[in-house]
């Protein structure tokens, strides 16, 4: 009896022995966030002695929500390193990295795809709903991807998470006047600073040189013919004779164009005309309620009620 229990914790341990070989080293980085480097294309993560290193030289982070799909390659390489210490940014960043700590190991991943989910991080101002983009979040997955490692064997990762890049964006200006300016032939309605323009095609019929009835505002509702609203960033500076012109000119060149979402009554997209007089003439106050720009797959919200400016007409 005592022999065939022995003969089983022989056979136990030659079995747990040989099964060495099956058992996965997991890649765990997963509250650990991701760190970029200020001198090269290298996103990176690191826990004490073992840092997971992106490089992202191929790949263009863009500044709208969008999503990409990209195969593991040369130019976009992600390695998994063991040190003989602690690792540091200089460890992973520097041209000249320093002699401690040293590389002990490393797995190299090869084959499968590089899925990028970017969406826009926003601020939102709890006095009137507005919104601004701060900046996009860039979500990094990897999919079937193999990590061979130094040893000969493989690591095999269906879906592999490497995290979150957020990257600061510059909040657009939206620094205007508020005194608008209107085209005599198309009836066009603009405010401008020296880099930026919002631009709206009104419809006629809501500048009337006749005074609003109290609490009875001219409303109309925002499209993608009457009454459209453009909002545009320039790269030079913006001059009045940009406007007005059956054909804009190429300069100063746009550098982000947002387009209003059309609007749906009584809700959101909004313009509301009112006119008073002033002087020998008429004023007229344009408010936008509850609009909504949009580029491509991002937008921003003007807020609940955007004084778009005032306009003053004579007969």
């Amino acid at each position: 009896m005592k022999r065939i229990i022995g003969l089983l914790i022989f056979t136990l341990c030659l079995n747990s022995c040989d099964d060495g070989d099956l058992i996965q080293e997991d890649i765990s980085f997963d509250t650990v966030g991701v760190q970029q480097c200020a001198s090269n294309s290298l996103l990176y993560k690191v826990k004490d002695s073992e840092a997971l290193i992106f490089n992202a030289t191929g790949i263009n982070f863009p500044t709208e929500t969008t999503t990409q799909t990209l195969n593991v390659s040369e130019s976009n390489r992600l390695i998994y390193r063991f040190y003989n210490n602690k690792v540091t940014s200089a460890t992973i960043c520097d041209a000249i990295p320093p002699a401690i700590p040293v590389v002990t190991d490393q797995w190299s991943a090869t084959g499968g795809k590089i899925i990028i989910n970017t969406t826009a991080v926003k601020t939102v101002k709890d006095t009137d709903n507005s919104s601004k983009i701060t900046g996009y979040n860039h979500n990094i997955t990897f999919k079937n991807i193999t990590f061979n490692k130094s040893d000969g064997k493989t690591q095999v990762y269906e879906t592999f998470t490497f995290g979150d890049l957020v990257v600061s964006a510059t909040a657009l200006p939206l620094a205007f006047t508020k005194v608008l300016k209107q085209c005599p032939s198309t009836k066009q309605v603009y405010d401008k600073n020296s880099s930026e323009a919002l631009i709206l095609d009104i419809d006629p019929a809501l500048i009337v040189n006749t005074a609003t009835q109290l609490n009875a505002p001219r409303t109309g509702l925002i499209s993608d013919m009457k009454n459209k609203l453009t909002y545009r960033l320039f790269s030079g500076l913006l001059t009045d004779d940009y406007f007005c012109n059956s054909v804009y000119p190429a300069t100063p060149a746009i550098i982000e164009e947002w387009i209003a979402v059309p609007g749906v009554a009584n809700t959101t997209g909004i313009i509301e005309v009112t006119t008073t007089i002033f002087g020998n003439g008429f004023k007229h106050t344009i408010v936008i309620k509850k609009g909504k720009l949009k580029k491509g797959n991002s937008d921003f919200l003007l807020g609940d009620n955007y004084i778009y400016g005032e306009l003053l007409t004579t007969n």
